[in-house]
């Protein structure tokens, strides 16, 4: 049975995928109402022409809702901020990591603390824009708010309250998608912030083509290099480096006792949160450079924007950066040599205990090297076809692992419930019949 026959046969997966898409639907619908005693056409114009700082990344991962200031501009990114700050805190404070080793219910309690931060981080995000809105102009010198007050509630006040409850909202579609959908929620919900841009930037290549700004032969070749770098990520976000495991108690460990166990480790182990990080560091001096007019602040937004001469060596120095800090701090080979030793698993040819850590440590570290040339050589390719072919649309960077990591990561996820669903039937139809002793008498 084919994967689509397969799609129109289950019910349940049907179902899920239909309110995933209603979800999406929903939240799409959001990003286009605007936040009250906002004057929208204002904003937009000041947010187009803030599109190369950090603003322009924000709005990228909000979907266009930050441009428009509605009740979604800050997107699920609080969330996600929030849930990388606790997945880091977690292994370094004690509490935390007791929490995680508790199982169900120490992540529902980490999951709580994460929503309490995603609100804290909300209201100071809600506070600084809505102060700075008030207090800002868009390039043709009109106001960006209508009038101090929304009714009788401060703009500040009114602004906070809006933009919390919408990133709340946002947070609260993620986890139906994840409960009641396919696939992980605030992932999805990035894909389609992301993927809401694609349209346009189609529309304008083929308006250049038409125009003959761009010749037909240019924009085949943009074509096929998108497929390969395509096809790249999608090769090594799939990759594996397999330690062999082994185990001298036959049965006694799921990953040993058995001919072809090993340990996989994923080549590109730190996923987006290496640029992530670094694109925020990168933009944020640079973007408040821009409401200065000292001599040096302005040198420095020349440098740190992504067309200057240090953005792209700063870029991959911090990507580089990140890559080995989150690895260390996620992935502890020493408790995986412990947990081995523990079942009497190993590795061939390496003594179990510290060798065997060192062991995973040096191959964790080749790996981590490759992941971040990736990294760096996906998220500068961008400013280079900007700046070098004159494409006008913004292809690879972070959205573009994005869009492919959670595409592969969904995708993986329908194929698993499809197995998992034939496998329910499967048991449901088999008639088991156990053996009787018979004695005679």
């Amino acid at each position: 049975m084919s994967a689509i026959e397969s799609l129109t046969k289950n019910e349940d997966l049907k179902k899920r995928i239909l309110f995933t898409l209603m979800i999406l639907a929903v939240y799409r619908f959001g990003a286009h109402v605007p936040t009250p005693g906002v004057n929208g056409s204002a904003v937009a114009e000041f947010f187009k022409a803030q599109s190369a700082g950090i603003f322009g990344v924000f709005n990228m991962f909000s979907g266009g809702a930050l441009q428009r200031f509605s009740v979604f501009a800050l997107g699920i990114m609080p969330y996600i901020s929030s849930s990388i700050i606790f997945q880091l805190l977690t292994a370094v404070v004690p509490y935390l990591e007791a929490l995680q080793k508790e199982g169900e219910q120490g992540r529902k309690k980490i999951n709580q603390y994460t929503r309490y931060g995603t609100v804290a981080l909300c209201f100071i995000q809600g506070y600084g824009i809505s102060s700075w809105l008030k207090h800002s102009q868009a390039p043709g010198g009109e106001s960006l708010v209508f009038s101090p007050y929304v009714g009788m509630v401060p703009f500040e006040l009114m602004t906070i309250i809006t933009l919390t409850a919408g990133s709340c909202f946002i947070m609260w579609l993620g986890e139906q998608i994840t409960e009641r959908g396919i696939g992980n929620g605030a992932s999805l919900i990035i894909f389609t912030g992301i993927a809401a841009g694609i349209p346009s930037d189609a529309l304008k290549s083929l308006t250049l083509i038409k125009n003959k700004e761009i010749s037909p032969f240019l924009f085949l070749a943009i074509l096929a290099l998108m497929v390969i770098v395509i096809a790249l990520i999608i090769f090594l976000e799939v990759g594996q480096r397999r330690i062999p495991i082994e185990s001298s108690q036959r049965g006694s460990h799921p990953m040993g006792g058995k001919r072809g166990s090993h340990l996989p480790l994923k080549l590109n182990f730190s996923g987006v949160i290496p640029p992530i990080f670094a694109s925020s560091l990168l933009m944020f001096p640079a973007t408040v450079a821009q409401f200065w007019n000292a001599p040096w602040l302005k040198s420095l937004q020349a440098s740190l924007s992504p067309s200057g001469s240090l953005y792209n060596i700063a870029f991959v120095g911090l990507i580089v950066f990140f890559c080995f800090f989150y690895v260390q701090i996620v992935f502890r080979p020493t408790d995986v040599a412990d947990n081995l030793k523990k079942y009497g698993s190993f590795i061939p040819g390496i003594r179990a205990g510290k060798p065997t850590a060192d062991y995973i440590q040096r191959v964790l570290d080749r790996i981590t090297v490759g992941g971040a040339v990736y990294l760096s050589a996906i998220c500068v390719l961008p400013t280079i076809l900007i700046a070098q072919a004159k494409v006008p649309f913004y292809f690879g960077g972070t959205s573009l692992i994005i869009l492919v990591g959670v595409a592969l990561d969904t995708t993986q996820q329908i194929q698993s419930y499809l197995i998992s669903q034939k496998y329910e039937s499967f048991m449901r139809g088999a008639k088991i019949k156990g053996r009787r002793a018979q004695f005679s008498r």
